[in-house]
């Protein structure tokens, strides 16, 4: 899948606030998204394109409200940029196959990388694994 779809083939596949969170940078409130406290075995994948992202076994309860995850599901799946929106510097972490918004990512996250990908419901949609019982 390529990060050059235009919004109308977005809009056509996702809801309206789907669209603002992935594909518009927007944030869901805290406490709000479908995943904050889901802690089911799988894989967390990009709503957009299905790749995926996050693995279950990387989510920790951050206490902020969104899913928060320490580690990517492999290198390469998280493409990082730095924002400086909302008078603040952060790194956005986008999709690296389709370039849809996730979130952010800081450096308060737990071992072993330290870090936390802080990730709106919204931008993701957990796959259970299939050998879960």
């Amino acid at each position: 899948m390529s990060k050059e779809k235009d919004d109308n083939y977005w809009r056509e596949r996702l809801t309206e606030e789907e669209f603002r969170v992935c594909r518009e940078a927007g944030t869901e409130r805290p406490f709000s998204g479908e995943y904050w406290d889901h802690f089911e075995d799988g894989t967390y994948r990009c709503r957009c394109c299905g790749e995926p992202l996050f693995h279950s076994s990387s989510k920790f309860d951050a206490g902020c409200g969104w899913p928060s995850f320490h580690s990517e599901v492999e290198k390469g799946a998280i493409e990082e940029r730095v924002d400086n929106s909302l008078g603040m510097r952060r790194i956005e972490i986008l999709c690296a196959n389709c370039g849809s918004h996730l979130g952010h990512v800081f450096p308060d996250g737990p071992a072993p990388t330290g870090l936390r990908y802080c990730v709106n419901s919204l931008s993701v949609k957990h796959d259970p694994d299939e050998d879960a019982d």
